[in-house]
């Protein structure tokens, strides 16, 4: 990784699974042997509301909050909270986001409008956006809860952590029924990314 520090921020709705992915990034970076910290923002979580969580990973890191506009990668599970937090990449950064749609309830009423096609936007604005179509994957895996390890498996291959240390990581976090599953999740993401990019190239 060229920059001194890799700025990862994670964004999505309340039992999504941002804290579980955040988790699985931060062990994959420490197993790297890089200094890392990571900030959340999950008050609302248990009611749907916005959660987000900001990972920095480098030689050192200071703080664990990222700045507005130095994100290397966004995260999104939820396509309409990709394009509000885009504003926070870099000119070159990547986004990789779940084409889940979760209109929320102010929305139905009138009072704030979804966009028509989140992606279709966030395409406008970045040059790198990796789409994935992780519910179904996850559905297909039998399991919805997979969508976080399907976009890992997604950003992936943006980072240079060697393929072990992401085995590792699930091996330790997810509970021991489910990480076969996570495993295959995982790799699906990744070969996915890989497809989309050969597909941009």
């Amino acid at each position: 990784m060229e920059n001194e520090t890799t700025n990862i921020l994670i964004v999505g709705v309340g039992g999504q699974g941002v804290l579980l992915a955040s988790e699985l990034l931060s062990e994959t970076a420490m197993r790297a042997g890089y200094n890392i910290k990571k900030s959340e923002v999950h008050g609302m979580s248990q009611r749907g509301g916005v959660v987000t969580s900001h990972i920095k990973f480098g030689k050192k890191v200071y703080s664990p909050i990222i700045p507005y506009g130095e994100v290397d990668i966004l995260i999104s599970f939820e396509q309409a909270e990709a394009l509000r937090a885009v504003d926070w990449l870099k000119k070159d950064g990547v986004v990789v986001t779940a084409k889940t749609r979760l209109v929320p309830p102010i929305a139905t009423g009138g009072k704030f409008h979804y966009p028509d096609d989140p992606i279709a936007d966030l395409k406008k604005k970045v040059k790198k956006v990796i789409a994935v179509d992780a519910e179904q994957i996850a559905l297909e895996l039998g399991d919805i809860r997979l969508v976080n390890t399907i976009l890992l498996g997604g950003i992936s291959t943006d980072l240079e952590f060697d393929h072990k240390l992401w085995e590792e990581a699930i091996r330790v976090r997810v509970k021991p029924k489910f990480v076969d599953v996570n495993l295959k999740a995982f790799a699906r993401g990744q070969e996915l990314a890989v497809a989309i990019k050969k597909a941009m190239a």
